[in-house]
């Protein structure tokens, strides 16, 4: 990931100056179909779908992550996501079109990004497998072991959305 932001920053490309976003503000909604490609230079924001009036975390970025509306940055369609900061966050974007040309402009850098898809898949698959195992005891162990971070950074009613458990439920597992 670092290696894709350096080859970024030595093209000539232009991010966005830092924008500061406030705990609750929401970076991108869903709906939106030019969302920019963003990077995480301090806080964390959850990446959330909304089913009815009830918003379920799907993912989380970190300082140094590199994120996007994904299904907007594949399809140019309408994103289904939304991107919430959950604590004082600083982050600088890049355009959809500026990213792709990028991306699209040198065989190395088309490979970095496959590199990094491939483990955007990675991930997807595990949290799949997280949401497949039925025992919230199992899903909090994978969790906590794959992503201890996740558990130093973001408040336990956000990772217990993630974990498709009650907030109850998590701090008996943490006790235990």
């Amino acid at each position: 990931m670092q290696q894709l932001l350096g080859a970024m920053e030595n093209t000539g490309l232009e991010w966005s100056a830092p924008m500061k976003i406030k705990r609750g503000e929401l970076l991108f909604k869903a709906g939106k179909a030019d969302t920019p490609v963003y990077f995480l230079e301090k806080g964390v924001i959850r990446i959330i779908h909304h089913n009815g009036d009830h918003p379920n975390a799907i993912r989380f970025a970190y300082k140094g992550s590199l994120f996007a509306a994904m299904d907007a940055l594949i399809t140019g369609q309408p994103t289904i996501y939304s991107a919430e900061a959950i604590k004082q966050t600083v982050v600088k974007s890049i355009s959809r079109a500026d990213f792709l040309n990028f991306i699209n402009s040198d065989a190395k850098h088309l490979a970095l990004w496959n590199s990094i898809l491939g483990y955007v898949i990675l991930g997807q698959l595990e949290r799949e497998t997280d949401l497949l195992t039925s025992s919230p005891r199992e899903r909090y162990e994978r969790v906590l072991r794959r992503s201890p971070q996740l558990f130093q950074e973001v408040p336990h009613k956000y990772i217990a959305s993630y974990l498709r458990m009650t907030p109850e439920t998590l701090s008996r597992l943490q006790k235990s």
